[in-house]
């Protein structure tokens, strides 16, 4: 998705949630100045996704219990990459704005995961915090138009921009894991947002109307 047709999503988030705007681009030009010397593994990506099978993992709580063999090339939302990892399942992507278990992310992105860092108005300390530490591959996205450097895929929260990273890229099939989106992390301090976030990740998703996307097990 290009950025001319997310920018109607992006501005009914910006209200929805009371966003900064200014924010947001402050984020993605600090991304965009830490990632200044390095490639962007555009290429990479492409190659890893393109026509292939692609199975996208979740942050649900149970995740674990739905692993399953799984398909391909596994994409991880964020912690996810942490429960992947545990069960012997290595995240080839993970996309992340820097609030889950970063050194273990760091320590996957060094053993060659592609990991793909978010700029928002709200994680500007994480940026300059934790970006410098990722040694591999790494790719910089945006909510707001990106400045040269960075990418907006489309998508809102970790897991439909995972989804839209793989729609992107043309993956052959795209299978969801751990994607619950009517059950709130009971670990969240603000429920009621997340809760919201996970109605526009599932308005997003569906929004793409792209019959790749196989949700396994059905989300309830």
């Amino acid at each position: 998705m290009e950025f001319s047709e997310w920018r109607i999503y992006y501005e009914e988030i910006l209200k929805d949630f009371g966003f900064s705007r200014e924010k947001d681009e402050e984020a993605a030009r600090l991304l965009a100045h830490l990632l200044k010397d390095r490639e962007p593994p555009t290429d990479a990506l492409d190659a890893l996704l393109r026509g292939r099978s692609v199975t996208v993992a979740g942050n649900a709580p149970d995740l674990a219990d739905h692993l399953g063999e799984g398909e391909g090339v596994w994409i991880a939302a964020d912690e996810a990459s942490s429960v992947l990892k545990d069960h012997g399942r290595f995240p080839a992507v993970i996309v992340t704005d820097l609030d889950g278990i970063i050194p273990e992310q760091i320590a996957l992105n060094r053993q060659g995961a592609i990991v793909v860092i978010h700029a928002h108005g709200d994680n500007i300390p994480a940026l300059r915090r934790w970006v410098p530490d990722f040694s591999g591959p790494v790719l910089g996205t945006a909510q707001c138009k990106p400045p040269d450097g960075l990418f907006n895929f489309g998508g809102f929260t970790d897991g439909d921009r995972a989804v839209f990273l793989a729609h992107h890229f043309e993956a052959l099939e795209i299978h969801l894991r751990g994607f619950d989106f009517e059950n709130v992390n009971p670990k969240e301090e603000d429920p009621a947002r997340k809760a919201r976030k996970l109605d526009w990740a599932y308005l997003l998703i569906m929004g793409l109307d792209d019959p790749r996307i196989r949700f396994e097990p059905s989300s309830s």
